[in-house]
């Protein structure tokens, strides 16, 4: 099985996507934005590419490029010929019709059809509105497998069927109308039988026979369907949608398996939190939950529900957001916030925590606290109760209502029922200012709440101000404690792009900087601090420690977005690492997340390293290409060679290796889909590889044997024949006397053909 890729770097790449082996670029030289193939066409393949090569110009192309048969892996294929000109370049705004006859394409408010063996073109344009106030521009479009007929979808999700196109004046179409939005992909079944739509409703319709009154429905699906499509053999359809997931579907609209990546959302509001129990990154991940993603295994472990409520898919409509959320160090305890808001002064907070249960192995709803502050809440973060006496767990939140609120574990029981819950035992404040952050030093003995321009510093077991900082002038972003042997300072970005440091036992300003810090990110596991800087174009990272002003890795450009959100992983098994400059990734990895949800990392392993056993690609010999059966060629002479090395007493030698053969390495070289049948090639290859035997006796055996198909009677005349030869060659090798006579070629081919000669008529006689 292979597959074609097409890229923007301009190149069409075959694959051997079983085993992930390359076996073909194509270069063309212009950025691809789509790629069909048609049976008809074994020798060119169909692309959309930006004309003049200038994609900004929103002007596209359908063009026909030739593919080369040539062996080398590399070809430059320039042939092109133009189909289409002026069309949309998303792949679902062009189709093929049945048997290749024509291409659809629909661009804006028009529909294009070119028919190739007429070569023209006719164009269906639509009014931008109709009577009833219907937006008619095209969205994605499909073709009829069997029959002459183009589906068209639209903003205002109706869908056309268009027929009887071959003339421009005399086509009809009928309208379907189910989605109340955009229609985002179709796809006709195998057969024709059944049209497929989807949209932002999340729901896969099938329509049968194109008929308004004969359709099914494939509801919660998740979200957004971008892309619908249907397997060869009609069993499956396909669904991909816009949380990077990709749904397997039976053809009876039964759900058959879910292939769920990184959930990618309209936005991340409660940043990357790192699960203490999995070590799993937890960020928001559909609508209203939290998703746990194991970065190892580049999986989704599970979704957690939060605001427990249906999402209504429709733009516009103001919902429960999950805005905050934040682990306790142990990871026994969730904290969550959402929210929803109508207008600025109505405005609904809700606050949940959640107990992990040991039992389902997930997290159990405890305690629901409505309006925890009357503004937005701005932080909240646990206490690491780990290293003190009282092991209450304890949680702060802050919010633009200028108060920072203590919440604290209370045992709720009663005389019937055992149970336990939270409740506010602390309310502080500084001059009403709004409170932005919270942290807790490592110990857990003290708070730090910034409000404004101000840092305070209060103590968790009376809740009295211990000092206050504020220095330079700013509203404070980011705030975080520094560890281990650099725990006596508290470190600070503001919103005029200085990072402070203070040390707390002078109650005094170490040193500033002015970075424009966006991300302020410590590691759990050493002293070290990440913080993430945008100065011009890019985002630069700084790492550094506390109590030395001077960073000691410094990596510039480190993506082109603006970084949003950081965190330390921490390593299951510290990693050995030789320099110097990377030692800070020993023992935790920095992941971060820019702003189009991008999540990168750094690692100081080569792109070769980090491939797992499963995906290297096997060491071939350097005559032969990449291929799949040079990879097993390649197997086979390796063990092969490993058996002689065992075996050096046998009489048996290998006379010729068969790489020597030219009829092999035509073979290799030569691409599979130009190849000769198998059955052709298989004698080619068998008398190839064929290893001459050697006898070290008195004289040389040399037999040589070529299998032909004969008919059954034949046959059992040769086992006859043959056994009579095997006795006469025994019995003489008992005597000490072998001889053996050897007939040429020739008489060989004259003896077969006495032996195949009919002399039934001879009894006639």
């Amino acid at each position: 099985m292979q597959l074609y890729s097409c890229s923007l770097d301009g190149t069409i790449k075959l694959w051997d996507f079983t085993d992930g082996i390359l076996i073909k670029t194509f270069v063309v030289g212009y950025k691809l934005f789509a790629f069909y193939t048609l049976a008809g066409f074994e020798d060119s393949v169909f692309i959309i590419i930006p004309k003049k090569n200038e994609d900004f110009l929103d002007w596209f192309q359908l063009v026909s490029v030739k593919l080369p048969k040539t062996p080398d892996q590399e070809v430059e294929a320039n042939e092109l010929s133009l189909i289409l000109d002026d069309i949309g370049q998303s792949p679902k705004c062009t189709a093929f019709g049945r048997e290749g006859e024509y291409v659809a394409s629909v661009r804006g408010l028009h529909l294009l059809i070119y028919f190739f063996k007429k070569k023209k073109v006719n164009r269906f344009p639509l009014s931008a509105t109709s009577r009833k106030s219907a937006n008619n521009y095209f969205t994605c479009v499909a073709c009829h497998p069997k029959e002459d007929c183009i589906a068209s979808g639209h903003k205002d999700g109706k869908i056309r069927l268009w027929r009887n196109f071959n003339h421009k004046r005399e086509y009809t179409f009928s309208t379907l109308h189910w989605h109340h939005d955009v229609v985002m992909d179709l796809a006709f079944s195998v057969e024709g039988t059944s049209l497929l739509s989807g949209g932002v409703e999340s729901v896969l319709v099938q329509w049968r026979d194109g008929s308004d009154y004969k359709k099914e429905f494939l509801p919660r699906l998740g979200s957004t369907i971008e892309h619908i499509s249907a397997s060869p053999d009609g069993t499956f359809y396909c669904t991909s949608h816009t949380e990077n997931k990709i749904t397997i579907i039976h053809s009876n609209l039964s759900v058959s398996a879910v292939i769920q990546g990184l959930v990618k959302g309209s936005d991340v509001k409660t940043g990357l939190v790192v699960d203490p129990r999995t070590k799993a990154l937890v960020l928001n991940g559909k609508p209203g939950h939290l998703q746990f993603y194991c970065l190892q295994t580049d999986k989704q472990l599970y979704n957690l529900d939060i605001v427990q409520q249906e999402y209504i898919h429709q733009i516009g409509l103001n919902q429960v957001d999950l805005v905050k959320a934040a682990f306790s160090a142990q990871g026994s305890w969730l904290a969550t916030v959402e929210q929803r808001e109508e207008k600025e002064t109505e405005l609904e907070l809700q606050m949940k925590l959640w107990n992990y249960d040991e039992q389902t192995q997930s997290f159990t709803l405890n305690t629901r606290i409505n309006m925890p502050h009357e503004g937005h809440v701005t932080a909240l973060c646990f206490r690491d109760t780990d290293e003190l006496e009282d092991g209450t767990p304890t949680l702060v939140t802050a919010g633009n209502d200028g108060r920072f609120k203590v919440w604290v574990l209370v045992n709720d029981s009663d005389s019937e029922k055992q149970s336990v819950g939270w409740s506010c035992d602390f309310v502080g404040s500084y001059h009403n200012y709004p409170a932005t952050n919270c942290c807790f030093s490592e110990d857990g003995s003290l708070l730090a709440v910034s409000f404004e321009e101000t840092v305070t510093v209060w103590n968790s077991d009376t809740w009295d101000l211990i000092c206050t900082f504020c220095h330079p002038p700013g509203r404070i972003q980011n705030l975080c404690f520094g560890r281990l042997s650099c725990s006596r300072y508290l470190l600070g970005t503001t919103n005029n792009g200085f990072l402070c440091c203070w040390n707390l036992l002078s109650c005094a300003l170490e040193w500033s900087a002015q970075l424009n810090v966006m991300v302020l990110q410590p590691d759990p596991l050493s002293e070290n601090i990440a913080a993430v800087s945008r100065l011009l174009e890019g985002s630069d990272l700084f790492v550094f420690k506390p109590n030395e002003p001077r960073p000691f890795c410094i990596q510039r450009n480190v993506c082109r977005e603006r970084v949003q959100w950081a965190v330390f992983i921490p390593r299951d098994v510290t990693e050995s690492i030789g320099s110097e400059k990377h030692q800070w990734l020993s023992r935790s990895q920095l992941y971060f997340l820019t702003e189009t949800q991008d999540l990168l990392t750094f690692s100081t392993k080569s792109a070769e390293e980090r491939l797992t056993p499963s995906s290297k690609q096997l060491a071939v010999e350097e005559s032969l290409p990449m291929t799949p059966f040079s990879l097993l060629l390649g197997k086979h002479r390796h063990q092969q060679r490993s058996k002689e090395n065992a075996d050096l007493d046998t009489a048996v030698v290998q006379s010729h290796l068969a790489q020597d053969s030219p009829a092999i390495k035509e073979l290799l070289h030569t691409p599979a889909h130009v190849l000769p049948s198998a059955s052709f090639l298989c004698s080619i290859f068998i008398n190839s590889v064929l290893i001459s035997k050697e006898n070290k006796s008195a004289g040389e055996v040399v037999d040589e044997v070529e299998m032909d198909s004969e008919k059954a009677e034949d046959e059992s005349d040769e086992d006859l024949e043959l056994t009579e030869m095997e006795q006469d060659i025994k019995a003489t090798e008992f005597l000490g006397e072998i001889t053996q006579t050897k007939l040429s070629k020739s008489q060989e081919k004259q003896l077969r053909k006495i032996r195949r000669m009919d002399y039934s008529w001879v009894a006639a006689l």
